[in-house]
């Protein structure tokens, strides 16, 4: 028998995910027309003997979260449960808290995944490598190749290259270690538990000794079971025989900003020439012209003269008018694309509306196309001084009137109440001037 976790964070977490996540928690944003934490349930899904799929992060449960779950647990027939934490734990501290749940019914493994990547998800060929790789209780990390510079933006990896196994590992070096990096899946045995209690019990030591002096802050990180699998485990079990690399040939990607999610949303539509061809919407007769993949949501309204793609995703309720132009982009539920339009490499939020003849675009934040074992790079407001290039995002109820013209922008007001500000652009330049006793701080990114 086998089981999954999927560690989903929280709300303290996800900031670079700003402002979508404010609107839905950021595993439940969706990428390629359904919630990113979809992807890794069907990938778990299709691993033989999976009984059970846990999801463990420190989201206070509200209807979206358990409407999702029970739709997910009715689509694909598994068990479905969420764990919330107390606070936030780390990746070890987690399944720690939770390893009772984990081992019941004695799994003989159980997979360990990050949900905020994008992966095919090579789960079946962990297992198998597993079993001829190390010891019958060995662990495996899902790795990766990339570039000498990014690499160190990632876990490194020294591996013997005739085994496989994990010599040295150091997380997010400062210095190049290896081109061989963590992709955040894991396959593990009920003994890893050992390794983590180890660990915790140092902890529970350590604040005995250096009982941290003032109030407890609010992260966790002094807590005993604040525990990270990377630096705390993997750093640990390098070098001895228990920890071992599987090798992806496959598409992988992180999905920490807004923009990243635009590129994850390409690498799903491509994999779903092979994993799920209906999702992609086809040119016929009195439907728009498709160009490249597409995903287009059954109760969206798009008028057949309007041209999408390539890497496009429609959701739910989406109107989109005559002669409208869309590439590159994700159009959220109830998004209203009037007349002859163009939004371009842009996110464009829930029930907003782009005016007729007006422009949306951004700047696309894509792997260097020229490097094989490039990845997207972790967004950053400045680099070298200047602002940094970026996709366009419109937050919730945003409306952008007719021939304005929004290029390079990203903007979110919000009240101190948490409710948004509907934000009205007229003419080619946003200017506002904003009271600081009313508003809680005013998100205005202009690139």
């Amino acid at each position: 028998m086998l089981k999954a976790v999927i560690l989903i964070g929280g709300p303290q977490k996800g900031t670079r995910f700003r402002p979508l996540s404010f609107e839905v928690p950021k595993p439940l944003f969706p990428v390629a027309g359904v919630p990113m934490l979809q992807h890794h349930i069907e990938a778990c899904a299709k691993v033989p003997n999976m009984k059970e799929i846990l999801l463990i992060g420190f989201y206070q449960p509200n209807e979206e979260l358990n409407r999702f779950l029970l739709n997910a647990q009715q689509e694909f027939k598994i068990s479905i449960r969420y764990l919330q934490e107390y606070a936030a734990l780390g990746t070890g501290g987690g399944i720690y808290h939770f390893r009772d749940q984990i081992v019941s019914g004695s799994p003989e493994a159980f997979f360990v995944l990050n949900a905020d990547v994008c992966s095919a998800f090579p789960l079946t060929e962990m297992l198998r490598f597993q079993k001829e790789h190390g010891e019958p209780n060995s662990f495996v990390i899902l790795g990766t190749t990339a570039n000498r510079k990014q690499s160190m933006n990632y876990g490194c990896i020294v591996e013997n290259e005739e085994t496989n196994e994990v010599l040295h590992y150091v997380e997010k070096p400062s210095t190049f270690v290896s081109d061989i990096i963590n992709c955040g899946i894991y396959l593990f045995n009920p003994d890893i538990f050992q390794h983590i209690g180890a660990v915790f019990q140092k902890n529970q030591q350590d604040m005995l000794l250096y009982p941290y002096d003032g109030e407890e802050p609010t992260n966790g990180w002094h807590r005993a079971e604040a525990i990270r699998l990377e630096q705390d485990i993997f750093t640990a079990l390098a070098g001895q025989g228990k920890l071992y690399v599987y090798k992806t040939l496959s598409f992988w990607s992180q999905i920490k900003s807004a923009g990243s999610a635009i590129y994850a949303s390409r690498l799903y539509l491509n994999q779903y020439h092979t994993t799920h061809p209906e999702r992609l919407a086809t040119n016929k007769e009195g439907s728009p012209k498709i160009t490249g993949n597409v995903y287009i949501h059954p109760t969206a309204n798009i008028d057949p003269t309007a041209v999408l793609g390539p890497n496009v995703s429609i959701g739910t309720g989406v109107t989109i008018g005559a002669g409208v132009r869309v590439r590159e982009s994700i159009i959220l539920h109830g998004a209203n694309l009037q007349d002859h339009c163009c939004v371009l490499n842009s996110i464009v939020g829930w029930d907003s509306t782009i005016g007729k003849w007006a422009r949306v675009e951004g700047t696309p934040s894509d792997p260097n196309p020229n490097d094989p074992y490039a990845k997207i790079d972790s967004e950053t407001l400045f680099r070298e001084g200047k602002l940094t290039p970026s996709i366009t995002i419109l937050g919730c109820n945003v409306t952008i009137p007719s021939e304005g013209i929004l290029d390079k922008r990203e903007l979110l007001l919000q009240h101190e109440t948490g409710n948004y500000w509907k934000i009205k652009i007229t003419g080619y330049r946003l200017w506002l001037i904003l009271r600081s006793d009313y508003f809680s701080g005013a998100l205005i990114k202009t690139f």
